[in-house]
């Protein structure tokens, strides 16, 4: 595996603060970077949550909202094209054009052990938590005769402690998360069962 360390703390400009995408383009380019309907889902399902916490728990207003969701959208966008540049492709994309440099610390934060940049926000914490976890419940669902209706926590942290299933989702990385985030493992469960079955089915 390529080396995807970033060997930088810092992205972005402080005076670029405020400047985000709008929804279209970010949508755009979600479609032109992402070919694979599998990671777009992912990619959909982690913005939808950044967006659901955001409303919920940051009581955010529209941009904000959006700042948390474009995160979370946007976070794999080059893994697809592009692997041996994660996350470095999107970064340096969002860079060139002058965007919010939270959103691009969270992004490049959104996985420290492969790219050496530690989460420091609420924002790049939850992205951080809601990755792997959204990944591992969403093949839960795939699993079950009824989908995620019926879903439950117990079920989950049945899979979870199974680490043949889901294999690729690091276990490690989600307690390191919750612990990061200051969330028990079990209210971002039941927060991710309540709010991800709905997302990218419009």
């Amino acid at each position: 595996m390529a080396d995807l360390k970033l060997n930088r703390n810092t992205f972005g400009d402080e005076k670029n603060k405020g400047n985000l995408l709008n929804r279209e383009v970010a949508f755009s380019l979600l479609d032109e970077w992402v070919k694979n309907d599998r990671l777009k889902l992912h990619m959909l399902q982690v913005g939808g949550l950044m967006k659901a916490w955001a409303i919920s728990t940051e009581q955010a207003d529209e941009t904000l909202t959006w700042k948390w969701e474009m995160s979370g959208l946007l976070h794999d966008a080059d893994w697809d094209q592009w692997p041996d540049q994660h996350c470095k492709k999107i970064i340096e994309y969002l860079e060139s054009l002058n965007i919010d440099p939270e959103v691009i610390q969270a992004i490049a934060s959104h996985g420290h052990i492969h790219f050496g940049v530690e989460p420091k926000t609420k924002m790049d914490k939850m992205l951080y938590a809601f990755d792997e976890l959204s990944g591992l419940i969403h093949a839960y669902s795939l699993m079950r005769p009824t989908g995620y209706d019926g879903m439950d926590r117990k079920g989950v942290l049945k899979r979870l402690k199974e680490k043949t299933f889901a294999a690729g989702v690091s276990r490690e990385d989600i307690h390191d998360a919750c612990a990061r985030a200051e969330i028990t493992l079990e209210d971002l469960i039941d927060f991710i069962i309540q709010h991800q079955p709905s997302i990218g089915l419009i």
